[in-house]
């Protein structure tokens, strides 16, 4: 896909009073399978019993009623969840998530958001003393520091752990009795935490806290341990917080319903089109958006131009995920199923808004669709910058030399996906759009939490 690739999302429930766990986490979870397609997964306990089930597949495919049934334990009192798509390690079962080890804090298990850029020279240390892997993702390493710190509370081992780890991350950890939640010193990958009638949950996104009945009152602030002691929130604040929270969180990964450390993802992305056409207006008759990544940006540069928008594109809600098809013809004809021009475009000047471009090619494929419709011109218009380096920190974006922006000019990338004129949103206007600190790596190659070996998606998958 032209886009960058999703992350995964991550989900917990600790409760004192039981509840169905499972019925909520899968509420949850699909409110969060925009963040990963690839695999999902459930942990859940009422204090002595531990259950997990997980497999590859969307979120319905893989929990069946007769799945759930089987994790519906009458005194279940917690739980995590998780969908992944995999951005350390193939995508396998032994790597669907959550993972589990028996340590010395029992049973214990692991839903990982995000990336450890120093994953492989730590694994490759474990190795040596001694350690074993069951899976080839970077998760693992983590839940092998917290089982060699039995010593130590859960919390207390999870914010030892932190001192060893680099790069971006949310997580939720799990034993009989205990949720612990974390995020990097950095605040990278969000999560955010909701108050239940008796206990608390805690979510990649406020949407799915909603849907599992629990009321949203603050997020995992960076460098924070979180858990639930005796009925209470309890805090450690482990490593030093500098904020730089993923921007494209805001640009295009989240839900538009969803806040973000006190940001609201749709206004954000409304303020995205306002200052897009502050710096790039063009002379058009409509406004149309991609959707559905395009909306809240195509709404924002037509309120500030005072340009129509117009439902210029249709989307096909049947088509399902674009997977990768082995021929570009068969890709080709993906991208019209996806996506088709309708007759508002027909003989108009079009100011045609997207949230990014990754390697152009659906994009190219979109212009030709609006001029093969009658469309006189096509200005296009893109609500963040250029991307011309690849993220570390759990976001697909794939290799720098995929990456139009790292092999073109603006001119020859307008060339090549045929627009009349072609114009990216700056990084100030980003900026001034979301209204705090933010990580803009993928932008600029100014990585905030590390930088590990190139090709690290595969790396652990080599002794």
């Amino acid at each position: 896909m032209d886009k960058p690739q999703e992350e995964c999302g991550v989900l917990g429930i600790y409760s004192q009073e039981p509840l169905d766990i499972p019925g909520l986490l899968h509420l949850g979870l699909l409110a969060l399978q925009h963040r990963g397609q690839e695999a999902a997964g459930m942990a859940v306990s009422d204090g002595k019993e531990f259950l997990v089930e997980k497999d590859l597949g969307l979120v319905n495919q893989v929990f069946t009623e007769e799945r759930l049934s089987r994790l519906r334990l009458p005194e279940a009192r917690l739980g995590l969840a998780h969908t992944r798509y995999s951005t350390t390690g193939s995508n396998l079962r032994f790597n669907a998530q959550p993972l589990t080890a028996r340590t010395a804090h029992g049973v214990l298990a692991i839903a990982h958001n995000g990336n450890f850029t120093n994953a492989k020279p730590l694994r490759d240390r474990l190795l040596r003393e001694g350690a074993t892997f069951q899976s080839t993702s970077d998760t693992e390493v983590m839940l092998l520091l917290l089982a060699r710190l039995g010593h130590l509370s859960l919390p207390e081992a999870a914010a030892e752990a932190m001192k060893a780890l680099e790069g971006g991350y949310s997580i939720l950890l799990m034993d009989r009795k205990t949720l612990v939640a974390l995020r990097d010193p950095h605040g990278v990958r969000p999560l955010a935490i909701g108050k239940l009638p008796h206990g608390y949950a805690f979510a990649s996104e406020p949407p799915a806290l909603e849907l599992m009945g629990a009321r949203y009152i603050r997020d995992v602030r960076p460098g924070e341990v979180v858990w639930v002691e005796e009925g209470e929130l309890k805090s450690l604040q482990a490593l030093p917080p500098s904020p730089a929270p993923c921007a494209f969180e805001w640009i295009y990964f989240a839900r538009p319903d969803s806040l973000l450390d006190g940001l609201e993802a749709y206004e954000a992305r409304v303020r995205m089109g306002m200052e897009l056409f502050r710096e790039a207006p063009a002379e058009a008759d409509m406004v149309v958006p991609v959707p559905d990544s395009g909306i809240g940006a195509a709404v924002g540069y037509a309120r500030s131009s005072g340009l129509p928008l117009e439902y210029g594109l249709y989307k096909n809600p049947y088509a399902g995920r674009t997977f990768i098809q082995p021929t570009q013809a068969l890709r080709d004809l993906k991208t019209r199923l996806k996506l088709s021009p309708t007759s508002a475009v027909r003989g108009k000047r079009v100011v045609l808004i997207d949230d990014s471009i990754v390697r152009g090619t659906t994009s190219r494929h979109i212009v030709a669709m609006l001029k093969e419709a009658g469309a006189r011109e096509v200005h296009f218009r893109v609500s963040s910058p250029p991307i011309r380096f690849p993220c570390y920190y759990g976001i697909d974006t794939a290799a720098r030399k995929e990456l139009i922006a790292a092999e073109k000019s603006l001119e020859e990338i307008r060339a090549y996906i045929g627009a009349d004129t072609l114009a990216f949103l700056s990084e100030e206007g980003v900026r001034r759009a979301i209204g705090g600190p933010v990580c803009l790596a993928c932008f600029n190659g100014r990585y905030p939490a590390g930088v590990p070996v190139e090709g690290e998606k595969l790396a652990l998958e080599i002794l």
